[in-house]
């Protein structure tokens, strides 16, 4: 059992692929666990102040006229007439500012044409009235 001269000896060159896939496997479980936890945020309990809160002017405002004909801009209560001089307030902030006026459906046209006055004698050109949608079987 020598060494023949006749027989060639070739190296093995083969890779062995089975640790990289092990790794990549290991890689891909890590990624799947701590994506979702990356999205939920983590609860913090935030410190108490008496700090007053920033009054940051959205970019739309939702004007509500409920059924006793009193002006809500964003949840908040209007006194008769102020609200002209707060709308102006609010698109000299921001000129591109879009008003929705939401109104009951039994308030007066009238009232509701006067609003839209109010809205546009402010400044502001971008007025809108939220509806619902009619079911299709009803018509007028």
């Amino acid at each position: 059992m020598g060494f023949s001269p006749n027989k060639t000896q070739t190296a093995l060159s083969e890779i062995n692929v089975t640790p990289l896939v092990d790794v990549m496997l290991v890689l891909l479980i890590v990624f799947m666990i701590s994506a979702p936890l990356m999205q939920q945020g983590i609860q913090v309990d935030l410190p108490k102040a008496n700090a007053p809160t920033l009054n940051e002017i959205p970019d739309q405002l939702v004007l509500v006229v409920d059924k006793a004909k009193r002006v809500l801009i964003n949840g908040n209560a209007v006194a008769s007439g102020s609200l002209r001089n707060r709308l102006v307030a609010m698109s000299k902030a921001k000129p591109e500012i879009q008003v929705f006026i939401q109104a009951d459906q039994n308030i007066p046209y009238g009232f509701i044409a006067q609003v839209m006055a109010e809205v546009k004698q402010a400044g502001i050109t971008r007025v809108g009235l939220v509806t619902e949608a009619q079911d299709s079987n009803s018509r007028l």
